[in-house]
């Protein structure tokens, strides 16, 4: 079985850090690009970030660019999501998937909230 599992999000003030992660098992992702995605209450779900298959090559969304960065590590199967300089605007649930996503990779996600 095929689970991407999310982990790293927290409660953090305006202007701190967090770093996500996301671990893939059941099917090697190595060839696959990787994506961060985002959900806020009352919103669609959103693109965040996405990574290449060797990890050199990276897009953002406009409101994350210079705060956020991607990275992946294709031996542990894993994907990260270094946040920084948060704001309340970031909170949301955030979701990663290969991109473009397919609905049965879609995880529980990890909660991230930013607020004083």
């Amino acid at each position: 079985q095929v689970q991407l599992v999310e982990s790293g999000g927290g409660l953090v003030q305006p202007g701190g850090s967090l770093r996500l992660s996301c671990a893939a098992s059941g099917r090697v992702f190595s060839w696959d690009s990787w994506g961060w995605f985002r959900q806020a209450p009352g919103k669609e779900r959103e693109f965040v970030a996405t990574v290449g298959v060797s990890g050199r090559t990276t897009r953002y969304a406009e409101f994350v660019k210079g705060r956020f960065t991607i990275s992946r590590d294709n031996a542990k199967n894993t994907v990260y999501l270094q946040m920084n300089s948060l704001e309340p605007g970031d909170t949301a649930v955030y979701y990663c998937n290969i991109d473009p996503p397919e609905a049965r990779f879609w995880g529980q996600g990890t909660q991230v909230t930013v607020s004083s």
